[in-house]
């Protein structure tokens, strides 16, 4: 007769699942996340037929052109559509910094010109990485 008491093991907390339940959240909460970037200025962009991807940059001179042909230079509206008058706002926006990144956005229905402006206005400064972002067109099934 073995009158020793018994002595228990300590309960086990396997881990396992809860790190597995933790990693689909993860998964799941990046997949459905979306990352868009509101402007306040309404500005219809045009169509892409291919996908490109962004990344975000920590500096970004951004170059907007609404319907009506008005500069706006990081969300401030430009006085005068005057090429000079621009590159004194785009150097004003940049400071020293030559090698920062230019994103020309143009409204579907802005004029050409206007765009070949900015970008006119954007290389006379020394500013050479412009991009032209676009949205895409809703999937047809």
């Amino acid at each position: 007769m073995n009158l020793r008491p018994h002595r228990k093991e300590p309960p086990e907390v396997n881990l396992t699942p809860l790190i597995d339940v933790v990693f689909l959240l993860l998964i799941f909460f990046m997949v459905s996340t979306t990352f868009q970037k509101e402007s306040q200025i309404k500005i219809e962009l045009p169509e892409a037929q291919t996908q490109s991807t962004t990344e975000s940059l920590p500096k970004v001179l951004d170059i907007t052109i609404d319907a009506e042909g008005r500069f706006f230079i990081n969300q401030r509206e430009v006085i005068s559509s005057d090429i000079n008058t621009l590159k004194r706002a785009i150097a004003k926006a940049i400071g020293e910094q030559k090698d920062i990144p230019v994103v020309i956005t143009g409204d579907a229905n802005a004029t050409w010109q206007a765009i070949m402006k900015a970008m006119d206005a954007a290389s006379q400064l020394g500013l050479v990485n412009m991009t032209f972002p676009a949205t895409m067109p809703p999937a047809q099934n």
